[in-house]
């Protein structure tokens, strides 16, 4: 769930249908081992898209070396949402910039592409970069739309949404609609080169399961929502266990197959997660990954 008050139904009451991602045919198989490049061939025959891919997985590329290295500081700037921006927020910001809209810049950007199949982005640069310091894995998200504006946009029109991820490994979390999946890719250096990088197919996600992983958003929403405490109770009783950031906690339910993530909101908690730089996104990543979801009239697309 994302963004909404928790409403518990009885299991045998829930309505749920297997993700049809979108008209996503099974047909094409991609092999572990691909480039991103090979992998976006088969994956979508349009040109203009797999060049955007592939321009933000240079992009995720050099992010996440200067991640490694850059101020984790605060600054004395704040963003249109309130939200303190820190050195390395602006940083990746600064490296996405040319492609879309961000999250830190809410405002629509012209930069001058086409009109005509052209597309649009939507990005988070570096979600939770404030456990930078504390070196836990942190990440970009974004969304494309074929639209030359996102202004009346929907989640389901999105062509693509991926994840960037930084941690111990640097991996690119992909889904492209209407091909089954999501996808993972690993930054690799070339066997000859070791100032050569290349991203390579290193895991395909079809389904989604129950499991003892539970990612908790909002916690303190629990202060005045008995409902989200009880769930909270419940899954500590199960033993589960979660990261810490939003990417990394999605990205752990795409990779280990199973689990689950809430973002509930109280009366005192609003939800602070915004619908078009990462709801939208990633609910098509966890599509793509064949889960189950609930026939309710708040579906995320």
């Amino acid at each position: 769930m994302f963004g909404d008050s928790l409403r518990l139904t009885p299991r045998t009451q829930m309505k749920a249908t297997k993700a049809k991602n979108n008209g996503a045919s099974a047909m094409t198989k991609c092999e572990i081992g691909q480039s991103l490049e090979e992998f976006l061939t088969q994956a979508t025959p349009d040109k203009g898209l797999r060049t955007l891919l592939m321009c933000m997985g240079e992009a995720l590329r050099t992010i996440a070396f200067k991640v490694r290295t850059a101020s984790c500081g605060a600054t004395a700037c704040v963003n249109s949402f309130g939200d303190e921006q820190l050195a390395v927020d602006m940083l990746a910001d600064k490296l996405l910039f040319e492609y879309a809209c961000s999250e830190e810049v809410p405002e629509l950007q012209d930069i001058g592409g086409p009109v005509e199949g052209g597309f649009s982005v939507a990005f988070d640069p570096l979600d939770e970069s404030s456990i930078v310091n504390t070196n836990f894995t942190v990440g970009t998200i974004f969304g494309v739309w074929p639209v030359d504006k996102l202004i009346g946009v929907t989640g389901a029109d999105q062509v693509a949404a991926a994840m960037g991820i930084y941690g111990p490994r640097t991996t690119y979390g992909l889904a492209v609609k209407r091909f089954l999946g999501t996808h993972e890719f690993l930054l690799l250096h070339e066997a000859l080169n070791v100032f050569t990088w290349k991203w390579q197919h290193v895991k395909e996600t079809t389904e989604i399961n129950e499991g003892k992983m539970f990612s908790p958003g909002n916690l303190r929403a629990t202060f005045d929502n008995s409902e989200y405490t009880k769930l909270i109770d419940y899954y500590v009783k199960e033993s589960t266990h979660y990261t810490g950031g939003m990417v990394p906690d999605v990205n752990q339910i795409i990779v280990e197959e199973k689990g689950s993530f809430t973002n509930v909101t109280s009366p005192t908690a609003k939800a602070k997660l915004r619908l078009l730089f990462e709801v939208a996104p990633l609910s098509l990543l966890i599509e793509n990954s064949s889960c189950l979801w609930l026939k309710e009239r708040d579906h995320p697309l």
